[in-house]
């Protein structure tokens, strides 16, 4: 049986902990910025993290949607404009570009090595109270969390460092210094359940708002909803899922409208991917699919279809 750290040994791994802690801050702080938003009237802001020299910042989409005016704050009091170069909804992040010089950033690592129970450092402008810093652990990896559009963010990283409105955007970063998510949502009453981006998605979500301003996605052009299947219908048919997508609405001259699509018919499949729901058929609505011609199986009234369909890119606001 181990035997308890003796107090000097405490002190040791406070001292350790906390030197952790002091050295990721150092390094770290001067890239997380305030940001300040204007619409109309209204204000509002949250945090960000400058991630290249040339003043690229990483934040939140819901942070600077319908923005009329962007202002970054750095920590050295410094104010300066920003440019919106990108957002991209269904994962939460958009990328902006500050009008300043040369920046101090932080180093944007990879989320695939993070463990459960591994050291991670929030931090932000909660409330309006700058560089403020909470430490905690990794508490759970590969969460999923609905984004403020509807859609469902994967792969996303839970922590129990305490993060409060305004933290928005910043970044949560490893005990190297690294940024290994960017903070975006806590759930109102819920002590310790924070959640923040992985930043191998927020790498791949940079990429291509730098390319395009916006992240390309597969689209078909039909609404609809998660429904059971009937047991008998999986059992005989040898469906890999016990349920579909149930099709309400298929938009005028979309793929779908085009392929023969109706509301009623049942998605079972795209390819050889199973379409237990509506978050399977948007999460395999990828990139790659943009005019590639595919199969769609369906269950239509009682029996069992099959239909070519060509996805074409999504229209913003779709």
């Amino acid at each position: 049986m181990a035997s308890l750290p003796r107090p000097k040994d405490e002190a040791a791994i406070l001292d350790a902990y906390s030197a952790t802690v002091v050295g990721v801050v150092d390094e770290v702080a001067p890239a997380v910025v305030r940001i300040e938003v204007r619409q109309g009237r209204r204000q509002g802001g949250g945090s960000g993290v400058v991630v290249a020299p040339d003043g690229l910042v990483l934040t939140n989409a819901h942070v600077v949607e319908g923005a009329e005016e962007v202002r970054v704050h750095l920590i050295d009091g410094t104010r300066t404009g920003a440019a919106v170069l990108g957002r991209d909804g269904d994962t939460d992040l958009a990328l902006l570009r500050t009008h300043a010089g040369s920046l101090p950033h932080a180093r944007l690592g990879s989320s695939r090595g993070l463990r459960q129970g591994q050291l991670v450092v929030a931090l932000g402008n909660p409330l309006g109270f700058e560089s403020t810093v909470t430490a905690g652990v990794v508490s759970a990896l590969g969460r999923s969390l609905r984004a403020r559009n509807g859609r469902l963010i994967e792969d996303v990283l839970q922590t129990d460092a305490a993060l409060n409105p305004g933290n928005s955007g910043g970044p949560l970063v490893n005990g190297a210094g690294e940024v290994v998510g960017i903070n975006t949502a806590i759930i109102p009453g819920a002590q310790g359940l924070c959640f923040a981006v992985a930043s191998d998605t927020a790498a791949f979500v940079l990429g291509r708002l730098l390319r395009h301003g916006r992240v390309r996605r597969a689209w078909i052009g039909v609404a609809g909803q998660t429904v059971a299947l009937p047991r008998r219908l999986v059992r005989v048919a040898g469906l890999a899922a016990s349920s579909g997508v149930r099709v309400t609405e298929v938009v005028a001259e979309g793929p779908a409208a085009q392929a023969g699509l109706r509301p009623g018919d049942t998605l079972l499949a795209l390819d050889n991917a199973a379409l237990s729901g509506v978050d399977d058929l948007v999460r395999h609505l990828t990139e790659e699919r943009i005019g590639r011609p595919g199969r769609l199986r369906l269950l239509r009234g009682a029996g069992l279809e099959e239909v070519g369909i060509t996805p074409v890119e999504r229209p913003e606001g779709s």
